[in-house]
């Protein structure tokens, strides 16, 4: 069970949430959403005893139960006792320690067989086979198989997996801890259809309290019971699944929108009233003093008119021209270590093709994308530019993003010279006011996306390589990006799990890995875009 009460939430001086309480009981499936920036990242920060320094809150919140917590981002390293994924897995109910812990004790029963010794070794090993130890790996194996998360990459270090692969893993821990509260953060980032799947699966039986915050439409009404709708510092409650949420916030926001409208014309039919018995005798003019009392009253206690979320509309400057064929890989091949990701990508792209690359996480995909922006080299082969081409990289985890500048200042001012020009970019891609000078670092997951995609147009490129550019956005943004892309006439290439967002687009080309075919562009290819 959680229990959040009274709870007000700021970053940087900017109010996100005031007063709101609620309670998430045992089998309760509970979703907090709203639009990028109103506070749900910050609101769970906080919710499971981690806000960062930004965050400043008020207000009680009680966990009762063990709490198993999915972040946005990973944590660097793992949890693990060593660097390896099955440690960081096996974290999540103190094995790692315990095996440490089994090993060491038998070693000195081993040397020196005491009463002690044998004792220590006993408990020990109690401990491990009641927390399911001697099972631990048959059961990583199956979680493993069910969210597509090759079994031999637990034994990698967590580091070294994608963004998709470590993913899975930071899932495959909490879900392995048993929690009773589960707080989970954009689960379905980087999970492509079957993964999903076998995800909602689980939460489906999941009988404790479960808290999420996703834009995934297909898991937010499977497997959700409650919305908790988060906006303008105000947090609503409606249950039921996303779909009746919308249908009941409509229906809240018409009836809202009526009886204001009856309050604002029997405001209009007073003043009338009062102002056309001015100035005549006393006793119409107090009749007319009494109006305005009524009047007063009124507007004191008037409902406003509901406040409903605009659309998101992004644009990208016109670019430059660019040559006949802007970029070109040539034989590029990408190993590391003995581990050979990539063996010999070529494809020519012409200037305006959109070209999407299709493949399971782990098939270099990400790899691909780096060398492409010259931010890794490859092993083998080149990436070759075109004639006056200028190349933007939106990475994965936001990498281009200097966390410890505010957003204004990761805008380059080589082309944007004034700070009102920077501004005005910055709100177009809904960042505005106060945002603009907030630390980056203290930016939502999916305003660092959208100050990633300013970025890219302050850079005036004519090629755009792009990462899942639409990871924790809202689906109003997704939209307005993929309509901004496929408007564009520059070059693109792009990675995305993301089935609507890759059909908007309408991608010219595909590359597919891991064989290695590029190929004009498919629709049936819309299908393995999220099967990978």
């Amino acid at each position: 069970m959680l229990t959040a009460t009274n709870i007000s939430l700021s970053v940087a001086g900017r109010e996100l949430l005031r007063d709101a309480s609620f309670v998430v009981n045992a089998g309760d499936k509970a979703a907090i959403v709203g639009r990028n920036g109103v506070g749900k990242s910050s609101l769970v920060s906080l919710l499971v005893g981690e806000p960062p320094p930004h965050v400043a809150a008020t207000g009680e919140v009680q966990v009762l139960g063990s709490l198993g917590h999915l972040p946005q981002v990973p944590v660097h390293g793992g949890l693990g006792t060593d660097p390896s994924a099955i440690s960081h897995v096996l974290s999540a109910r103190g094995l790692d320690r315990l095996d440490v812990a089994l090993s060491e004790a038998r070693k000195r029963m081993s040397a020196d067989p005491t009463a002690e010794n044998i004792a220590v070794f006993s408990d020990t090993e109690e401990r491990y086979r009641t927390l399911g130890g001697y099972e631990a790996e048959s059961t990583l194996a199956r979680m493993a198989d069910g969210l597509g998360l090759r079994q031999e990459l637990l034994f990698e270090d967590a580091d070294s997996l994608s963004g998709g692969q470590r993913r899975r893993l930071d899932l495959m821990r909490v879900l392995f801890g048993q929690p009773e509260v589960m707080v989970l953060d954009e689960p379905t980032n980087h999970l492509d259809a079957p993964a999903k799947r076998w995800l909602m699966g689980q939460l489906d039986r999941f009988s404790g309290a479960l808290l999420l915050v996703s834009h995934d439409l297909t898991l937010l009404d499977r497997s959700i019971t409650k919305v908790l709708h988060l906006q303008r510092g105000a947090l609503q409650e409606f249950k039921g699944t996303y779909s009746g949420y919308r249908l009941q916030l409509s229906a809240r926001e018409e009836q809202q929108d009526r009886l204001a409208a009856r309050q604002e014309r029997e405001v209009k039919r007073l003043s009338t009233l009062a102002d056309s018995m001015r100035g005549g005798t006393a006793r119409r003019a107090r009749t007319a003093k009494s109006f305005d009392t009524r009047v007063e009253r009124l507007k004191k206690h008037q409902t406003a008119r509901a406040t409903r979320e605009r659309h998101s509309r992004f644009r990208l400057p016109l670019p430059a021209r660019a040559g006949e064929t802007p970029l070109e890989i040539r034989s590029l091949a990408v190993s590391y270590g003995p581990a050979r990701v990539l063996h010999e990508v070529s494809m020519a792209l012409h200037r305006g093709d959109r070209a999407v690359v299709v493949g399971r996480n782990g098939a270099g995909k990400s790899s691909l994308l780096r060398c492409v922006a010259g931010v890794q080299q490859p092993t083998t082969g080149q990436v070759v530019l075109g004639k006056n081409v200028s190349l933007g990289y939106f990475a994965q985890e936001h990498e281009q993003v200097n966390l410890d500048k505010r957003a204004i200042d990761n805008i380059d001012d080589t082309i944007l010279v004034a700070e009102a020009d920077r501004r005005a970019l910055l709100g177009s891609f809904g960042l505005s006011g106060e945002l603009a000078t907030q630390l980056a670092g203290s930016l939502s997951g999916g305003e660092r996306a959208k100050l990633g995609l300013a970025m890219l147009a302050a850079g005036w490129a004519n090629v755009l390589v792009l990462d899942e550019p639409t990871n924790n956005l809202d689906p109003p943004s997704v939209e307005a990006v993929a309509s901004m892309l496929s408007a564009w006439p520059g070059t693109v290439v792009v990675v995305s799990h993301d089935r609507s967002f890759v059909e908007a687009l309408e991608p010219t080309h595909a590359l597919l890995l891991p064989e290695e075919r590029f190929d004009y562009w498919r629709d049936d290819l819309l299908d393995e875009v999220q099967l990978r």
